[in-house]
């Protein structure tokens, strides 16, 4: 095609104008829209496992395989998450849905990779109950670690449980974590290899509940034995004390009774840079009416003179061993934990 005449300085009466000539807009500069689509006829699942990329879902009882939509950007999707999919949803194998929601979650539980980290992750979503599950020996309790793990449920609204494992191999350890946690309210239970477990599983019914601890402490056997079929890998503690990680991933089981466990891997630390002084008195409903007289930035230790949990709370107040287990979790939260 010839090209036209673009001569400017030519004697041609002829004007031409913008319409003349056609421009083809840039991909670039396309506007992208900000609607998203609202998905009104996504069905709601329950996560009950991540695996690189794919989520398995229960949806009504049928267990479907999805990913993550592309509008959810960078936003986490953990077990316990409700969430919204669509897609196939049929369950069938090579079928793949698409999350397109996550739901508001409540009990969110949160670890730092350390104490000076503050980069903190979600483990769980939406659990009422967190297990810390914990060996009286091989490998041995580790009362820091307990006593930071509580701290994560306090700070995240969860009730805490103490299942000590292999209660049979120190039978008198029971007396002694019971003592060493009196002050706290902290339900602990003992359990044995062939002990029934209805102390457990009652406390376990009709909760979204996650199991955590150390490597080795029992955790995936107590998951065997609470949810028959499971098969959650079990193996033995090496002969320097620590469990070796059978469990590499998070996944969640229904009970039989009703009510869903997850095990998660086991770990060796749990970072609480995240966790604040106020966060945790959330948990100590009648002390933090007193502490909304406290100066601002008070960090409700002793040591600060102008507390006013010390101007209130005598020791002979009711809620004097409710003061004294608040500072003593607190002091699990600032000091470095040497035994993990």
């Amino acid at each position: 095609m010839p090209r036209p005449d673009w001569d400017v300085d030519s004697d041609d009466d002829e004007e031409w104008d913008e319409d003349d000539v056609k421009v083809r807009a840039s991909r670039r500069s396309r506007p992208r829209t900000k609607i998203r689509p609202k998905h009104a006829n996504a069905k709601e699942g329950f996560v009950t496992a991540v695996d690189r990329g794919r989520y398995t879902c229960r949806v009504g009882d049928t267990a479907v395989t999805a990913m993550k939509a592309r509008e959810l950007g960078k936003q986490s999707i953990v077990v316990g998450d409700r969430a919204g999919l669509v897609g196939d949803l049929s369950g069938n194998p090579g079928t793949l849905a698409r999350i397109v929601r996550i739901e508001p979650r409540h009990g969110e539980l949160r670890r730092s990779a350390d104490d000076e980290n503050a980069t903190e992750r979600v483990v769980v979503a939406n659990v009422d109950r967190l297990v810390v599950v914990a060996s009286t020996v091989d490998p041995p309790l580790r009362y820091g670690f307990v006593d930071r793990c509580l701290v994560a449920a306090y700070d995240a609204g969860v009730s805490p449980i103490l299942c000590l494992t292999k209660n049979d191999l120190a039978p008198t350890m029971v007396d002694e974590v019971r003592a060493y946690y009196s002050q706290l309210d902290l339900t602990i239970v003992a359990t044995e290899p062939d002990s029934p477990l209805d102390e457990l599983i009652g406390l376990l019914r009709d909760k979204e509940n996650v199991f955590f601890g150390h490597s080795g402490v029992g955790k995936s056997t107590l998951v065997n034995r609470l949810v028959p079929g499971a098969g959650r890998a079990v193996s033995e503690v090496r002969a320097i004390g620590k469990g070796s990680h059978t469990s590499t991933s998070t996944v969640s089981f229904e009970l039989p009774g009703g009510g869903w466990v997850i095990d998660t891997p086991g770990v060796r630390s749990f970072g609480l840079a995240h966790v604040t002084a106020d966060s945790i008195l959330k948990a100590f409903p009648e002390l933090a009416e007193v502490a909304r007289d406290c100066p601002r930035g008070c960090t409700h230790t002793p040591e600060i003179g102008d507390c006013a949990l010390d101007a209130e709370i005598g020791p002979d107040d009711p809620r004097a061993g409710r003061l004294a287990s608040f500072r003593r979790v607190l002091a699990s939260l600032h000091e470095a934990d040497t035994k993990n």
